[in-house]
């Protein structure tokens, strides 16, 4: 089948990662698949969260915001309400276990990064464009302090990446729009690492179950589209020193 946005089922939406967008965080990068776009900015804070002392370990952490207008209808801000909502905070927590998933913490002992995720515009697949906008941040972050002196080599195994895939139509589909997942059969979320390690597999059924035939293709297609992802990250990051 063909798309309604001219795309091939296994075709990645196009990518375009700029780094150091913003002027003043360690890290920085906005991050667009499509008309998602994420603004990923990477702070560095020479302290722990109080319950890490005395464990010579440091911290990575995330937090994710939509900005009001980055949907078709305005976003109230989570502010007013007085606390983020639990969609927010399951984002947040899925975005920092994948990047603490990759880092030595060891390694930043006393340290802490903080990796704030704004959408700027949503079309679908806001928490897997931050997961992969949130890598090339928090690199380039560890960079900066391997360039101050701070850390003697960038701590990162190896990348890591997510991508939404659904079924709509009967057809698998790789890195949904808003309308194909607003629309789609089932939702997986998956999350793996440049060694094609999984760190999470979010699937959800929403009008029929699916069988493990269906999500053994999906994660096929899904592996596809992160390898292609992940050459995006490291061409954006390889010339950065």
């Amino acid at each position: 089948m063909k798309r309604h946005s001219g795309r091939d089922i296994d075709c990645l939406r196009p990518i375009e990662i700029i780094c150091g967008y913003s002027k003043y965080a360690e890290g920085s990068c906005l991050y667009k698949s499509g008309d998602t776009h994420v603004l990923c900015n990477a702070t560095l804070e020479e302290k722990i969260p109080v319950w890490l002392r005395g464990q010579h370990k440091g911290w990575v952490t995330a937090e994710y915001s939509m900005l009001p207008r980055s949907t078709q209808e305005r976003t109230r801000r989570e502010i007013s309400t007085g606390r983020p909502a639990g969609r927010t905070q399951e984002i947040q927590r899925l975005i920092s276990r994948s990047l603490r998933g990759i880092i030595n913490l060891s390694d930043i002992a006393g340290y802490q990064i903080i990796v704030d995720c704004d959408v700027i515009q949503a079309d679908g697949g806001t928490r897997t464009a931050a997961i992969n906008g949130s890598w090339v941040s928090l690199y380039l972050c560890l960079n900066w302090m391997k360039n101050k002196g701070i850390i003697r080599n960038i701590p990162i195994n190896e990348q890591v990446a997510a991508v939404s895939c659904g079924v709509f139509e009967q057809n698998i589909l790789l890195d949904l729009d808003y309308i194909e997942d607003s629309r789609a059969d089932c939702d997986v979320n998956v999350v793996m690492t440049s060694q094609e390690k999984f760190i999470e597999i979010q699937g959800t059924a929403e009008n029929s179950a699916f069988d493990k035939n269906t999500l053994d293709n999906i994660i096929n297609i899904a592996q596809k589209g992160i390898r292609e992802i992940i050459d995006a990250q490291k061409k954006a990051v390889q010339d950065i020193r």
